[in-house]
């Protein structure tokens, strides 16, 4: 997947969050998006992921062979998985119940079933517990391997170690780093330790206005 973004900017009323920001996210290759709050981290995140529309310019979503050509834009969400704060989950469902749920909409990764994902999140024993029921922290393992495991060549991810104690930190790095090579991963995060593997950093500070380029 390649995501190529020509002159974008986003605003909300008169307030401008970002503008003029040119880039191009190409598979094989994990990105970390950075800022103060209210820097516009989020927002970017869910212009990428064709949730939020872009105030100007144009985001461009492309296949590599043998699927060579341009996605359509309503089709986009079949290609990515997003894990963030502001997402629930179905919290009246068991975790057993909830990712077969999930899977029929978004397949797992080939060779992974629920109960690798149960085993690899450390909730084997909760699988008939209904979500509603799980710490935050749970809550935030089940968020990440629903997004991680997901069938998709592309990984957003908010704040991703929001909740986690440092067991579950080390699970979202190994999942990363295990899962999400070859795909294109973008954190959006002012914590180091969630974005320390990303090659690529780009400081959403230097976008009020002016071109993106890489550091």
């Amino acid at each position: 997947m390649k995501i190529t973004l020509t002159d974008v900017g986003k605003r909300f009323n008169r307030d401008w969050i970002f503008r003029h920001f040119n880039y191009e996210f190409v598979s094989g290759c994990s990105y970390a998006l950075t800022g103060p709050n209210g820097s516009g981290k989020s927002t970017l995140l869910q212009v990428l992921a064709g949730s939020l529309s872009a105030s100007e310019g144009t985001v461009g979503y492309s296949l590599p062979s043998p699927q060579i050509g341009l996605v359509d834009p309503e089709n986009i969400y079949r290609y990515f998985s997003l894990a963030a704060p502001y997402l629930q989950l179905v919290e009246e469902m068991t975790l057993l119940e909830f990712l077969r749920f999930h899977s029929k909409f978004k397949p797992f990764l080939p060779g992974t079933d629920t109960k690798e994902i149960l085993s690899l999140t450390g909730l084997s024993a909760s699988a008939g517990k209904q979500i509603r029921y799980f710490s935050s922290g749970m809550k935030q393992r089940v968020k990440l391997a629903q997004s991680i495991l997901s069938d998709t060549p592309v990984i957003l991810l908010d704040e991703p170690c929001g909740n986690l104690d440092g067991e579950g930190i080390s699970l979202y790095l190994r999942l990363i780093d295990k899962f999400g090579r070859n795909r294109l991963v973008v954190v959006a995060s002012n914590d180091q330790q969630e974005y320390d593997f990303c090659q690529a950093k780009i400081d959403l500070m230097e976008c009020k206005g002016v071109n993106a380029g890489w550091q």
